[in-house]
This record gives C-alpha cells, structure tokens and sequence, in this order.
C-alpha cells in the first residue's frame, strides 16, 4: 500500500453503559408519563410530551396533575385494579333454553 500503514480501529460500543441507562430512564418516563396522563384523563400526548421531553421530571409533573372528574384515577384509583387470568364459565342449565348446540361440539 504504497508505505502506508493502515489502522482500522473497530470499535464494537458506540455508546456506554451510563448512556443506556439514562436511554431506558428517558424512555420509561415518556411511557410512564402517557399511561398516567390517559388515566387521569388528559390523553395520552400529554403525558407522553412531558415525559420525552422533560424526562424524570416530566414524570413528575404528570404525578402532580390532579384526575379530571370521571377518568379512570378518580373512579377506580391510583393503581388499576388486577384482572383475573381465567373467568369461570357460567354453568349453562338447559332447562332454561341453553344452548344445546355448543355443548354438542
């Protein structure tokens, strides 16, 4: 190569461990901050503008919003309530018109 030498230097972390830290902080509080504003009942954008743009403190903020009147906050509370994994299937009677043709699959 003409005398040159040439170095290639690979370089296989572009971005460090303290860097991805604060990526997946910046990302959950724009999640956090939307999934709290829709159920305070603001809609979504909001929760998400605050979050991706302010981070943490966006989180913050959307924590300090008082529930508008009727949103999921102020009629089911902070936390959501739990759902059941498996419903229990309603016994059909057939005696009161069920119908049979399910059953017979």
């Amino acid at each position: 190569m003409n005398g040159y030498e040439v170095h290639i230097v690979i370089t296989e972390a572009a971005i460090g461990g303290k860097v991805m830290f604060l990526l997946f902080a910046w990302l959950i509080s724009g999640a956090a901050g939307s999934w709290m504003s829709e159920r305070k009942g603001y809609g979504e954008r909001v929760g998400l503008t605050l979050g991706l743009l302010l981070s943490a403190v966006g989180l913050l903020i959307v924590l300090l919003l008082p529930g508008r009147p009727g949103s999921k906050w102020r009629v089911e509370g902070r936390r959501p309530r739990r759902r059941r994994r498996f419903e229990p299937a309603e016994p059909e009677n057939p005696s009161e018109g069920g119908d049979l043709s399910r059953r017979a699959q």
